[in-house]
């Protein structure tokens, strides 16, 4: 190449990179808003947009989708955003009506849960309605809505967050791509330490008080049972006695609660059957600090886990 073509091309170079640093520079200063609905939706969104989006999360993080009240501040930030991202099978009820009031007619909507293979809630699932009877009043519906405590169903979530990303702000597909293979590499990784962990427990029956193990259940070849379907439900006595048949039968030494219920219910049942509570965080809700950082997501898993297996007596 002689030395002409050598400066053209040189100096090609530098303005396709100028450009590509103008290109960031206006990212920032004008960034593609995207709204989340709870924490574990937020998590992920975060790790696959990166710096190129302004991820903010619908409900606060202390406040789960069970209890979430709109304000008017949350249809401003509907009428302004440009995705809403969601993790769908009934979770998030209330958006329907938020979203046709907030009138945001290019308001593109993600639904993380699609395409991914669900489980039936209890209704469904062998559970006696005698059992289950106070259940009838589950805003669940008739699927199990807890996807992301499966972190290979986390993988697929991840993936239909980037491709929507990816189609509605092409401008930083790349990044998307990047940031979505990074964060499912250590969700592989997290799948992988956790079937090693909990091998030895295969089959055995874990207690949680609402119904939001069933996919984590289900991965590592265990059985969730729980105390009510949803947590503002009062536990019925009958499921009170089921509840402490299991313990009984599994020899579990621990119910697992999850950190923002404290219900006394469940306190009085692991007193009277002589059995501790232990935390399965669930993610439903969290401190604002948590919601902010991607990795959260890994560090609570593991911190499950090895509540879990304490409470399997190991």
């Amino acid at each position: 190449m002689g030395l002409f073509a050598f400066l053209r091309s040189a100096a090609g170079l530098a303005i396709v990179l100028s450009l590509g640093a103008c290109n960031d520079a206006n990212k920032s200063a004008n960034p593609f808003k995207v709204l989340t609905t709870f924490m574990p939706i937020t998590l992920f969104t975060k790790a696959v947009a990166g710096n190129c989006a302004e991820v903010q999360a619908l409900i606060p993080a202390n406040s789960g989708p069970h209890d979430f009240q709109a304000k008017p501040a949350d249809l401003i930030a509907l009428r302004q955003a440009k995705l809403l991202v969601k993790n769908g099978l009934g979770m998030e009820n209330f958006l329907t009506k938020l979203i046709n009031s907030a009138g945001n007619k290019d308001l593109l909507v993600i639904d993380s849960s699609r395409g991914i293979t669900t489980l039936d809630s209890p209704e469904e699932d062998g559970h006696s309605e005698q059992d289950h009877s106070n259940h009838s009043h589950s805003n669940h519906g008739e699927v199990n809505p807890h996807i992301w405590l499966d972190p290979l169903r986390a993988i697929n979530q991840v993936e239909n967050i980037r491709d929507g990303l990816v189609k509605a702000d092409p401008s930083c597909a790349a990044s998307y791509r990047s940031n979505a293979a990074t964060y499912v590499a250590k969700l592989k990784t997290l799948n992988a330490e956790i079937t090693n962990q909990l091998n030895p427990y295969q089959g055995k029956t874990f207690v949680a008080f609402h119904d939001f193990a069933p996919y984590f259940a289900d991965r590592y070849k265990l059985k969730a049972d729980f105390l009510v379907d949803v947590p503002e439900l009062n536990p019925s006595p009958a499921d009170l006695l089921r509840v402490a048949a299991d313990v009984k039968r599994s020899q579990l030494k621990a119910l697992l609660s999850e950190p923002q219920e404290g219900e006394r219910s469940f306190n009085a049942l692991a007193k009277d059957l002589g059995v501790k509570v232990s935390v399965f965080d669930s993610m439903e809700t969290g401190s604002l600090q948590a919601s902010l950082n991607p990795a959260t997501y890994f560090k609570v898993m593991r911190s499950n886990v090895a509540d879990l297996i304490k409470a399997f007596g190991g």
